[in-house]
């Protein structure tokens, strides 16, 4: 399990890159799913117009992204999805990251249960509502520590040489602005 002082790096940026190959599991209603994380976003705080803290908005729902990083921030998108991200870096500075992909290592036909849908071993799920919908995460999630037993991650085995990553702009997040350009998407090839 990765240990809280990971998720407290306050650079958001190497952490959402260095993210890529580790091992996200759900544990809950006696039911196992774990995925190799491939895609992530990273929203960089109060002075990042895609952020949901961007100019030091402080709501119910962007509380939990003031906390110290280690802990999961789930909130409902579109009014249909729910997304999950991690918090990270210091208390009171609210970064965090998307998880938009993943590929399952375990719990296959929880999955397929869960999302209705048939998987092919091996099969990426893309689309941040498809991962939590997958793995089980729901809004009730947020706020929960990943250092505990319901979701955690942990490092693998997996050693992704830079060539791997492909760097590109956020999705989805057009209305920042020149914001929406920085290239803070990350994905294997």
């Amino acid at each position: 399990m990765l240990p809280l002082s990971y998720y407290q790096n306050e650079d958001v940026l190497f952490l959402a890159r260095d993210l890529l190959g580790k091992k996200l599991t759900t544990q809950f209603n006696n039911e196992v799913t774990a995925a190799l994380i491939t895609e992530t976003e990273a929203y960089v705080g109060e002075t990042d117009k895609a952020s949901h803290a961007y100019g030091g908005r402080r709501t119910r729902r962007t509380e939990v992204m003031y906390r110290a990083g280690g802990v999961s921030y789930v909130y409902l998108c579109y009014g249909m999805h729910n997304m999950f991200n991690i918090v990270t870096g210091a208390s009171g500075v609210p970064h965090a990251i998307l998880i938009r992909g993943v590929k399952l290592v375990e719990g296959m036909e929880i999955a397929m249960r869960r999302t209705g849908k048939e998987l092919k071993k091996d099969e990426k799920i893309n689309g941040p509502g498809n991962v939590t919908k997958s793995m089980g995460i729901s809004r009730e999630h947020n706020g929960l520590s990943l250092t505990g037993e319901i979701i955690y991650l942990e490092k693998t085995r997996m050693i992704i040489p830079p060539e791997e990553i492909i760097v590109s702009a956020r999705i989805g997040v057009s209305y920042a602005g020149n914001d929406a350009l920085l290239p803070y998407r990350f994905r294997l090839k």
